[in-house]
């Protein structure tokens, strides 16, 4: 049996090598940390803990739940993102088996002229002493990169689900829109009769009724406009819930209630939203990468212990009387041009790069909140002064309606008034649903999500 000692000078010198290689790194993460809490408060009226826990709270509709329900598992972009989560804990249970020493066996045989056949088996144990933690920083680096995905699939499930409720927001507001065009087309229809009829007794123009007749065919084409934007829009929603069929939606005649969620300060709801969480983590992985690259500039010890054993039949050797050995070996990089400096220096940079696509991410996080609160309050105003303007310009049309009706206008003043009237009614109700689609927007801002 024969031991091997290292040399302790050897060991001592390695070991200042590497407190001297691997000591610059920047702390990107402590910087990532900071960067929340120097976000100012959010405009709004109203601060408070948030009053809903999930997304889908946002809108009591069991058929819209059902909806985000069938989506989140059969959407083909959702499932790949799941997919590349797996792929990321397959590759740390991969990172993780370096932590254990390797066992191997081998069975070889040979024969040659003028010689008795010779087998040999063996059985070898290798292992690499881990003594400056580069492979548990390869584990963290493939730990983290599982914690990014799974806040990116998290991200997914949230924004698809968001989509899902929108579209289905949206063809209310169609099918809305289109209950408002079909009672101008049967007003205007009414009017051309009675255009025809006043026409016959003699107290009208061919003109009138070519007026009637040109707002009518206007309206039956923004009818059928409609009619193909709602067709669109349940192709659209049959796509995120991975269906092929062309299948038709029933929804509610009337606007749902949207909940409008409540902002935290900033510091909680930046900490909430998932795509935030993802690129910090984007940052851990990227820092512990560049921590093994720049010990790679380091010696390393590795431990080898076999079994052998050579006979001339293959029974006898299967180490029936073995040969042991153990080879301990220290490598140190001296000279390979550079590249492994240059390595080290590239997965730093990867540091820095995922710490400015962090800033990137917080940056338009708070941008997508503030965009939203703004939005609400303005379209709360435009709400309540185009509900006004609809008010005024209803009085407007009875008025206009007993004048016509009397013989004190013409056609022509009474179609603008209507034609007026009905453009507010449809300007509110788009308005109503503008408020409505933000809300899920500013909801989704906010980090609320859908349960992982």
């Amino acid at each position: 049996m024969q031991t091997y000692y290292f040399s302790l000078p050897v060991l001592v010198l390695a070991l200042l090598a590497g407190c001297a290689t691997t000591g610059g790194q920047q702390d990107y993460l402590a910087q990532a940390s900071d960067l929340p809490k120097e976000v100012p408060a959010w405009q709004d009226d109203i601060i408070v803990p948030a009053s809903t826990a999930n997304l889908t709270d946002l809108i009591d509709s069991p058929e819209l739940q059902t909806l985000v329900t069938e989506a989140l598992s059969n959407n083909p972009g959702l499932q790949q993102t799941l997919l590349v989560l797996e792929q990321s804990r397959a590759g740390l249970r991969q990172s993780s088996g370096d932590r254990y020493p390797a066992l191997s066996a081998d069975f070889s045989g040979g024969n040659a002229e003028d010689s008795d056949s010779q087998y040999t088996g063996a059985v070898s144990l290798s292992w690499q002493l881990d003594l400056w933690q580069q492979i548990e920083d390869g584990i963290n680096a493939a730990e983290q990169t599982v914690f990014q995905q799974r806040a990116t699939y998290q991200a997914a499930r949230d924004t698809l689900a968001a989509e899902v409720m929108s579209s289905w927001l949206d063809l209310v507001a169609q099918k809305r829109s289109l209950a408002i065009e079909q009672r101008r087309l049967s007003t205007l229809a009414l009017n051309e009769q009675l255009i025809l009829q006043r026409y016959q007794r003699g107290l009208g123009s061919l003109d009138d009724l070519d007026s009637a007749r040109s707002a009518t065919f206007s309206t039956r084409a923004s009818v059928r406009e409609l009619e193909q934007a709602i067709e669109q829009g349940e192709r659209t929603l049959n796509t995120l819930l991975g269906r092929v069929d062309d299948d038709r939606y029933k929804v509610p005649d009337a606007y749902p209630q949207v909940i409008r969620p409540l902002a935290e300060l900033p510091e909680q709801t930046l900490a909430r939203r998932p795509d935030l969480q993802s690129a910090w983590y984007a940052i851990a992985a990227a820092d512990y990468s560049a921590s093994v690259a720049y010990k790679e500039l380091l010696p390393s010890i590795n431990l080898q212990a076999a079994l052998e054993d050579m006979a001339d039949s293959p029974a006898e050797a299967l180490l029936t009387d073995p040969v042991w050995s153990l080879l301990g070996q220290l490598t140190a990089p001296l000279f390979q041009g550079g590249k492994l400096k240059a390595a080290a220096e590239i997965a730093e940079l990867e540091t820095a790069i995922q710490y400015q696509k962090y800033r990137e991410t917080m940056l338009t996080a708070v941008e997508e909140v503030r965009n939203a609160l703004a939005r609400e309050l303005a379209l709360a105003d435009r709400q309540a002064y185009i509900r006004q303007a609809l008010e005024k310009a209803q009085l407007t049309l009875s008025r206009y309606q007993d004048k016509y009706r009397a013989g004190n206008t013409t056609i022509l003043e009474l179609l603008i008034v209507q034609q007026q009237t009905y453009d507010l009614e449809a300007q509110l109700d788009t308005l109503t649903y503008n408020r409505l689609d933000n809300r899920i927007t500013l909801a989704l801002a906010l980090g609320l999500g859908v349960p992982a």
